[in-house]
């Protein structure tokens, strides 16, 4: 058995050596890089797409989180924007994924998620109504959507100012991001359209009512 699990070191460490104690420090495999052709406008516009998902997760999650408070208690408004904060947040390993399978971040990926991720923006903490948390909603999806085709405008140039043309990531944003960005905002208008509705219908009781609607994926 002992044998068995030197044998097993001295086969991790066959191409490194010893470091510090029974530290083991393997050297880099050389790999080719005639396959990473990612150009440097796309992959700074990804990387930067990944903190605009985050920024946008942890947005919601202020919205989920004040509508759970005792002196709020909307359950169904917390429930929608907590999944909303989820759906950012996978959007963001999306990109994060998609950069690895084209050869990019395999050095540091935590340099994506420095702290504050932009010190000029103040996260919102209180809203005066749900109406009010779903047009905030609304815009903050506008604001992503608007920053996914700017990426397309940026890797999809005119060959004649451009020396490549990133077809592949265009049509993977325009497939797996635009489609649902789109349905989303149609989703976000139709809700407001509804709850305006009934609280001219019914006043305060009709955001009771609508919240009860949304616990329970009924609008």
């Amino acid at each position: 058995m002992k044998l068995y699990c030197v044998f097993l070191v001295a086969l991790a460490c066959v191409s490194g050596v010893f470091g510090d104690g029974l530290k083991c420090t393997l050297k880099p495999t050389e790999i080719p890089t005639s396959w990473i052709d990612m150009v440097d406008p796309c992959i700074k516009a990804m990387e930067s797409q990944v903190k605009i998902e985050i920024e946008a997760s942890m947005k919601y999650l202020a919205m989920g989180a004040h509508f759970t408070r005792d002196t709020i208690n909307r359950p169904g408004f917390s429930k929608y924007f907590f999944e909303s904060a989820g759906e950012e947040r996978e959007h963001a390993i999306k990109v994060i994924e998609y950069l690895l399978m084209r050869g990019q971040l395999t050095n540091d990926v935590s340099k994506l998620l420095k702290f504050p991720l932009n010190s000029n923006t103040t996260i919102r903490q209180e809203w005066n109504s749900g109406e009010e948390a779903l047009n905030d909603a609304l815009k903050l999806e506008a604001q992503v959507t608007r920053s996914i085709r700017d990426i397309i405008i940026t890797c999809e140039t005119p060959a004649m100012t451009a020396p490549f043309n990133d077809y592949h990531l265009v049509d993977y944003l325009i497939t797996d991001f635009l489609e649902e960005q789109y349905k989303g905002q149609r989703e976000l208008a139709g809700k407001i359209s509804t709850l305006g509705k009934m609280m001219q219908t019914y006043g305060q009781l009709g955001e009771f009512l609508f919240d009860k609607k949304l616990l329970h994926g009924e609008v």
